[in-house]
């Protein structure tokens, strides 16, 4: 796939089949993310790819969360469990805390662009991702699950992957509705 077309047709997919992905997708993805623009060479992003107890122990914390301790029928809560346990790859994207504040918008915004990274990469494969950012990502139970040290990392959120169920096409505010120019 051509960048300008991964670029253009990547979505942020929600509904994932359980088919695993093709040997060293997910290392191509994550070589791409190492390429990131990164303002002074930090490197401040860590990949922390969960395992099948790891998962269970999220999926059982993102129910938990989602449900807030609710009696739901158990269809909507099979359903909340599907959509968290599904997707073949949940891997947990933190950043190295600088003790800068200015170094740690850089060092964020190099994050994203290495989460922007891996999505292109799996696209370009057919493979889907989104990149999650809810309260199951920021719990502190999260941490100790994903063994990450919130005194030196911040977890910035997950990248689920897998073949998309549904490829959504979310609408888009058009170019002139976001560009501005000045004299």
């Amino acid at each position: 796939m051509e960048t300008k077309e991964a670029l253009l047709s990547r979505r942020t997919v929600h509904f994932y089949k359980s088919d695993p992905l093709p040997e060293g997708a997910l290392e191509r993805a994550l070589q791409a993310a190492l390429r990131a623009p990164n303002h002074k060479l930090t490197n401040p992003w860590r990949f922390t790819l969960l395992g099948e107890q790891a998962r269970e122990k999220v999926t059982a914390l993102g129910v938990r969360l989602k449900t807030q301790g609710q009696e739901l029928p158990e269809k909507h809560v099979n359903r909340i469990r599907k959509k968290l346990a599904t997707p073949p790859v949940l891997l947990v994207v933190s950043q190295l805390l600088d003790e800068d504040d200015f170094r740690r918008k850089e060092d964020y915004a190099a994050v994203a662009c290495a989460i922007q990274n891996i999505s292109l990469s799996l696209w370009s494969e057919g493979i889907g991702s989104k990149w999650s950012s809810g309260g199951v990502t920021r719990h502190e139970e999260t941490y100790q699950i994903a063994d990450v040290d919130p005194e030196k990392e911040e977890i910035v959120g997950f990248v689920w992957a897998g073949y998309a169920d549904i490829v959504p096409d979310p609408p888009r505010l058009p170019l002139e509705q976001v560009l501005r120019e000045t004299p």
